[in-house]
């Protein structure tokens, strides 16, 4: 192999990894210097959050249990009042992609350092780049002020989460994997993790859905959720994020489900130009085709094919593609108007991806 010049970019992140690392939130607290921290949680996750905060008694200053998916700037203005009200120095975002996102939110106003406790495997707590929605679009930056300064994944906050939910969540980390491979800022340190993470996903979440109880299958689906994580966040997105953020963005659709309808159509539409990218995920799943052994893969899980199903509208097709070929992004392939609405058509029905 022939090691052309790249660039690399790694996460400055601190990783906590294994069971019970969560015992250790009041030592990295401390090690960053943290006195009053906001426990951030959505509704659903009130309750444990709330534990954490009893936990570190004089440690946290508050808890705002309001988080909700895309990071509606409504909410994260609302957080950012209480936080200052409570006089809070730090960060600590417990939950999936929603909450992880406000905590990124609220980062970049504040530049507050933070201890992120994901509970899904989306793998965006380890990405420098923040979505957010605002009368009905959705925006994404980068900012290194938003990637937390510690990551702590414990499986035992795992174990709660329902086969289906983990399915997407991790469909959704092998979306960061698929794209950080045909990115333009690719690199062979790259390449080699979004491989492994792809695969440890796929054997993970295979047997976790057969057996949610199986906590070495978390932790494997962690590992991958934190490698494709680490992938996007040293690399740049392309049609699939732009896709699914302006998908979920215009209609509310659910952020890990449209990932996980999208990806097997995105990577047919790019596969032609991407085939070095192609062939290691058929590596990685053990596949002829990639595209349709992504496919394939989300069948087996039991995950969500259809746009429709997701709730989203068929007229929605034309404006998506409207708002999408308005927008500048890279891709590998040349966006086409008539091949994206076919896409998004043969999405949306939930038929399978078109393989050239």
């Amino acid at each position: 192999m022939i090691v052309a010049p790249f660039t690399y970019n790694a996460s400055a992140s601190r990783v906590l990894f294994g069971p019970g690392r969560l015992a250790e939130l009041g030592a990295e607290l401390d090690r960053l210097a943290i006195r009053r921290a906001m426990l951030l949680s959505t509704p659903r996750q009130a309750v444990r959050a709330e534990t954490v905060v009893r936990r570190l008694g004089d440690q946290a200053g508050g808890l705002y249990a309001r988080a909700t998916m895309h990071t509606p700037t409504d909410v994260t203005a609302d957080a950012l009042a209480q936080l200052k009200s409570a006089g809070c120095d730090g960060l600590v975002p417990l939950g999936g992609g929603s909450t992880i996102g406000l905590g990124k939110a609220l980062a970049l106003r504040t530049d507050l350092p933070q201890v992120a406790i994901p509970t899904t495997y989306a793998g965006s707590e380890m990405t420098p780049i923040l979505g957010e929605t605002e009368g009905g679009r959705k925006t994404t930056q980068r900012s290194p002020k938003v990637l937390p300064e510690t990551v702590i994944y414990d499986v035992e906050l795992t174990l709660s989460l329902p086969p289906g939910l983990s399915a997407t969540s991790g469909l959704n980390a092998h979306a960061h994997a698929v794209e950080a491979l045909y990115s333009r800022d690719a690199n062979p340190i790259i390449s080699v993790m979004a491989e492994e993470g792809i695969a440890a996903l796929e054997r993970s979440l295979l047997q976790i859905v057969r057996d949610p109880a199986n906590r070495q299958a978390r932790m494997d689906a962690q590992y991958g959720a934190w490698l494709c994580g680490a992938c996007l966040g040293a690399v740049g997105m392309a049609l699939h994020h732009k896709i699914c953020h302006v998908l979920g963005g215009t209609f509310d659709l659910r952020h890990a489900e449209t990932h996980t309808v999208m990806l097997p159509h995105v990577a047919a539409y790019n596969a032609e130009a991407a085939p070095d990218a192609m062939r290691r995920i058929e590596r990685a799943l053990g596949v002829e085709r990639a595209a349709a052994g992504l496919f394939a893969l989300n069948r087996s899980l039991g995950a969500p094919a259809a746009l429709r199903d997701l709730g989203m509208p068929k007229p929605g097709i034309e404006q998506a593609v409207d708002l999408i070929m308005q927008a500048q992004f890279w891709n590998p392939r040349q966006v086409d108007r008539v091949a994206l609405r076919a896409m998004l058509t043969r999405a949306w029905a939930g038929e399978p991806p078109k393989l050239g």
